[in-house]
């Protein structure tokens, strides 16, 4: 698990552009997944965890509304929410490229055996085959039988 962790956060901390690209497409695809899930299961589970009635009720009130201005509130229950959102998000791709990473490994660990495996054939076939001073032996025995 250890491991798995600090892979994941060389992960996240890294600027591969490959793995870049996968983010933005797979982050894409599990956005509406992964925002109902901190909506819905998450927030409200913050909510009862810091005794509020709502997940609104993590915001904090700098300045109440009063006429025409608007209240400023800094939403903790929406930042918390979309740091939650990125970490699942993130967590998916780790273990996407992860998969991909090791299956590509696999594919070159097979392409090197096969390599190796056909390098040993050419080795042994060459092997069998007599060499110039042992052909030039043979002839001249055969002569001196002659």
């Amino acid at each position: 698990m250890k491991k798995f962790l600090e892979e994941f956060k060389k992960f996240v901390t890294r600027g591969n552009v490959m793995d870049m690209a996968i983010g933005v497409i797979i982050g894409g695809a599990f956005t509406a997944i992964t925002s109902a899930l901190v909506a819905n299961v998450i927030t409200p589970l913050l909510a009862v965890a810091f005794n509020s009635p709502n997940p609104d009720a993590l915001n904090i009130t700098l300045r109440a509304a009063e006429g025409e201005k608007e209240a400023i509130v800094l939403g903790l229950g929406t930042f918390i929410g979309a740091i939650i959102n990125f970490l699942i998000i993130a967590l998916v791709l780790f273990s996407v490229i992860k998969a991909i990473n090791k299956a590509s490994e696999m594919t070159k660990s097979k392409q090197k055996k096969e390599e190796e495996e056909a390098a040993a054939k050419a080795a042994a076939e060459a092997a069998a085959k007599p060499t110039t001073e042992e052909l030039l032996a043979s002839i001249l025995e055969e002569l001196k039988k002659k």
